[in-house]
């Protein structure tokens, strides 16, 4: 059986464990504790991943007892939680609940926090090991860090670690991504800060290096010798739902291709590195992003939409100037999409292009390798009709997996090509389910193994990349195109890659 080569360094047959230590969580009245990390914490628990005394401390501007905050995560639990509740390890788990009440700027709340951890490390047996989670908006990473630092809560005894964890977005463009790095590192060494992109916590992403590098079949025509084009496609079905407050101020481009997308990019696009270390894995990933280019003309070379009123399967929903709590003047786009390259010998003449957007079609996550037609094809036309170009796709979400498509005669006398394809699905193949990506992601935090958070410099160079483009669309000052919500996007997405003469994929 093939491992993850990202996980249990010192015996693949058996799952690690945390030792001992804490995670207080900041912003654990919003919905990413609720929905995410809250049940995330809870299936760890019943998976046995969790030290008997870890225990969780809730930080908020809210009048509650220890037993509040318990009700209030048993209930995300009971809702979201992907295993089954159990009794007697929600009681176990409860026991280190602790909640403690004040502002962010507060002093004397976090100096209560200080006395409330140290109290654990006596009662609980935490070890002085305690993770800081930040679940909170960027506006507020100083003042606690800050806060952290002043109470001597970011100060690890001898043999003790503590460590942060951030949310995205690692800021809003490069000078402010720098300015927040600066901020959090000089509290925390740089081995200490975990930044927090759920996309690389899914098994299909992390699949992706064990796919490249376990496969001699796949790796040698990895290039630009054998690639034609790849796409990375992002698309979702829903609208902003009730995030206008933080949406539309970000758009789709910050939201999804600063991070998401420009992360399965390296992934799909670096070289193999010398292990499967943080360092070595983030090297060859920066690597990557540093050789990421634009195209000369940023208005053939980029799209951005806006979905107007239209049907989503059988209903039908308003346009995103509609949406409550939307600026329509202020002009955020619900689609972007680029046209990229990687200036390396590997990916020489390769484009990459990338698209994510809002009331699309269908909700899909896919990397698309498509691969150069055969340079010789001794068939009539006739017979290859229906013939497309090879293809590996690899479905990140929801139908999680990989297909190959290729071509093979049809059945009878004559020879007539078309097009099939092989598929492997996770649920298909693997009996056990896949973990939640939080639930990876905050073992991996208290674990201390960070291949999967990207540290400052990938952060930057993405931003690097990405700034152009919205310095570019902000300068022309133009509506972004609308597209009919349920559609694929706006025309003008069609036009980028048809000038290079292709098409979307329709997942």
């Amino acid at each position: 059986m093939l491992h993850n080569p990202l996980r249990d360094p010192d015996d693949k047959r058996l799952p690690r464990i945390a030792g001992p230590c804490s995670m207080v969580m900041f912003g654990v009245t919003g919905d990413l504790a609720r929905k995410k990390l809250m049940p995330a914490i809870y299936d760890l628990a019943n998976r046995g991943l969790l030290p008997p005394g870890f225990s969780l401390v809730g930080f908020a501007r809210r009048d509650w007892e220890d037993q509040d905050f318990a009700e209030v995560v048993r209930e995300a639990v009971r809702e979201n939680a992907r295993t089954e509740f159990r009794d007697e390890v929600w009681r176990s788990l409860a026991e280190g609940f602790r909640f403690v009440s004040g502002a962010f700027d507060d002093d004397a709340a976090f100096a209560q926090l200080a006395r409330t951890v140290a109290e654990l490390d006596e009662d609980r047996g935490t070890g002085g090991n305690h993770a800081f989670y930040l679940s909170i908006p960027p506006s507020w990473f100083a003042t606690v860090c800050e806060q952290l630092q002043r109470s001597g809560l970011s100060d690890p005894s001898e043999g003790t670690w503590r460590r942060v964890v951030i949310e995205k977005p690692f800021g809003h463009d490069l000078p402010s991504a720098q300015e927040l790095n600066r901020i959090v590192e000089a509290v925390f060494p740089p081995d200490s800060v975990f930044r927090i992109d759920h996309y690389l916590g899914k098994e299909t992403v992390q699949n992706i290096l064990a796919f490249r590098f376990a496969n001699q079949i796949f790796e040698p025509v990895w290039n630009g010798r054998y690639v034609d084009h790849v796409q990375i496609t992002m698309a979702e079905d829903i609208g902003i739902g009730g995030r206008a407050g933080y949406y539309d101020t970000v758009g789709a481009a910050r939201d999804v291709i600063q991070n998401h997308l420009l992360q399965l990019l390296a992934l799909t696009a670096m070289e193999e590195p010398l292990s499967f270390t943080a360092d070595a894995v983030r090297s060859e990933k920066e690597k990557v992003l540093a050789a990421v280019s634009l195209g000369e003309d940023l208005d053939t070379t980029t799209a951005r939409g806006r979905y107007s009123p239209g049907w989503q399967g059988s209903q039908k929903v308003a346009g995103y100037v509609e949406e409550e709590g939307v600026e329509a003047d202020r002009g955020t786009e619900t689609y972007a999409a680029l046209r990229l390259d990687v200036r390396s010998r590997r990916w020489a003449g390769v484009p990459f292009y990338l698209r994510t957007g809002k009331r699309l079609g269908k909700r899909v996550t896919e990397i698309a390798v498509v691969f150069r037609r055969a340079p010789h094809q001794p068939f009539s036309s006739t017979a290859t009709e229906e013939l497309g170009a090879n293809a590996v796709v690899i479905r990140v979400q929801p139908d999680e997996g990989v297909t190959v498509r290729f071509g093979s005669k049809v059945p009878g006398s004559q020879m007539e090509v078309r097009d099939v394809s092989m598929d492997f699905g996770y649920g298909a193949s693997f009996t056990e389910s896949s973990p939640e990506a939080y639930e990876r992601l905050i073992l991996d935090v208290l674990l201390g193994e960070p291949p999967l958070f990207p540290r400052h410099e990938e952060v930057e160079q993405s931003w690097r990349i990405l700034d152009p483009v919205i310095e570019h669309w902000a300068a022309r000052d133009q509506p972004p195109q609308d597209y009919p919500a349920g559609s694929w996007g706006p025309p003008a997405a069609d036009d980028l890659v048809r000038r290079d003469g292709r098409e979307w994929r329709l997942p």
